[in-house]
């Protein structure tokens, strides 16, 4: 790909990340090209897989969750747990987030939202009923999505940070 291009691109992702909802006519405005053009390399970053998918940032609160949980745990990796965890995590749509990791003797990680204590405390204990005997020592930070929020989840950030480091 020429570097023209991949510049173009990249900047089309970054309009893309402060706000997906604007047509192709008004990104091509901002990134000084024709329509046709955005729509081409719009649609040539979802082939590649730059986008993976066109979503909203809801409100969370607004939506009826109170809590937002990280839970770290230490896991006894294996392929069946692999394809077990992708099981369970299919059942639970509240938990948007989940990984390995590497850090604080723990090697892996979720993000969940929950309606209320209530129901995360069910959550946790059908995570210990189901994978009792393959993560040990799980634990939970729970953040209050009704408290003092310093900067609330956006993507538009990482784009405000690429501009400010290029110019």
């Amino acid at each position: 790909m020429k570097k023209r291009t991949k510049n173009r691109m990249m900047s089309l992702l970054l309009e893309l990340l402060k706000d997906s909802k604007r047509s192709d006519r008004e990104l091509a405005k901002v990134l000084e090209v024709s329509q046709p053009t955005v729509t081409r390399m719009r649609s040539r970053l979802v082939k590649e897989g730059m986008i993976r998918e066109f979503t909203i940032i809801p409100d969370f609160v607004k939506m009826g969750y109170e809590i937002m949980v990280i839970t770290c745990f230490r896991a006894k990796y294996k392929v069946e747990l692999v394809e077990k965890a992708e099981k369970w995590v299919k059942k639970y749509p509240n938990a948007i987030f989940v990984a390995r990791a590497q850090g604080m003797g723990k090697n892996g990680v979720m993000v969940s939202l929950h309606k209320d204590y209530s129901d995360f405390d069910n959550f946790l204990s059908d995570l210990l009923l189901v994978f009792g005997d393959d993560i040990e020592d799980p634990g939970t930070l729970i953040v209050s999505l009704k408290g003092a929020i310093v900067k609330p989840f956006s993507l538009k950030y990482l784009a405000e940070a690429e501009e400010t480091s290029e110019g």
